[in-house]
């Protein structure tokens, strides 16, 4: 029997829990009940858990044995910001698709209004991934990161690779195998699939996925500048959401 996961907020070596609004879902919605067994995500290990303890903003867990994980390529997914709707979708499915990191980019395109915006909104998209993740079965949900000026990973990517520090802003790390790719409507000769397969071995993979209306001339001149590959995915013009979806899922069954 698939047993629902969960990611702890609190873990030590035996006891595992969960607190306030993410704890009030199970003991409240889902009625949790003392001796219940689930899978309790702690850090990088998953436990499969019992239920000792339930109150209305905590429930405790103790912790059995370890769950056997596997580990996926690690993919990280610039996306330039768009209607928060939509992107909320986005965020959601990707973290289903075991997406690694997402990175919140202001581009050219971005409306001022959801530019200016965009910060207030980073603690509902982590929120809205670590739903995700829990749904999907994830061993933690997705970092997702401040958002940050294209401009900025230009900068960074010319050197090396993009990550998060433990605050949530950007800087570089040098990943041995990886690779970026910058996903562009107006590219004719590299399909995304293409440019995929020969990179079977590749540790790290990047994906840039810009706004409604896509990333101008002069964008797309920096990622090349910056050492990012440029590909398609395909003839028609997709919604934003839908390409970074779509090159997740492309991702995850090529590598």
């Amino acid at each position: 029997m698939t047993r629902r996961r969960w990611i702890a907020d609190e873990f030590s070596a035996d006891r595992a829990a969960l607190t306030g609004e993410h704890a009030a879902h199970l003991s409240r919605t889902l009625r949790a009940r003392v001796g219940q067994l689930f899978e309790v995500a702690c850090g990088d290990q998953v436990r499969r858990a019992t239920v000792a303890s339930v109150q209305d903003e905590r429930v405790e867990f103790t912790l059995g044995e370890e769950v056997a994980a596997r580990e996926a390529v690690s993919i990280t997914l610039l996306l330039a910001v768009f209607k928060f709707d939509r992107m909320e979708w986005a965020i959601e499915k990707c973290t289903e698709l075991n997406v690694t990191t997402i990175i919140p980019v202001i581009a050219r395109r971005t409306e001022k209004h959801l530019a200016l915006a965009a910060s207030k909104r980073v603690e509902r998209w982590r929120r809205v991934a670590r739903e995700a993740a829990e749904q999907s079965r994830r061993i933690a949900p997705p970092e997702i990161g401040n958002p940050v000026k294209v401009s900025d990973v230009f900068g960074l990517t010319s050197a090396g690779d993009v990550a998060l520090t433990d605050q949530g802003n950007l800087t570089a790390v040098d990943v041995p195998g990886s690779r970026r790719i910058v996903l562009a409507e107006s590219e004719r000769e590299a399909s995304f699939v293409e440019v995929l397969r020969p990179l079977v071995e590749v540790k790290s993979l990047s994906l840039a996925v810009g706004p409604e209306g896509g990333w101008t001339g002069e964008e797309l001149q920096s990622f090349a500048t910056s050492h990012w590959m440029a590909a398609s995915l395909g003839d028609t013009i997709l919604r934003a959401e839908t390409a970074a979806i779509a090159a997740v899922a492309i991702a995850r069954a090529e590598l």
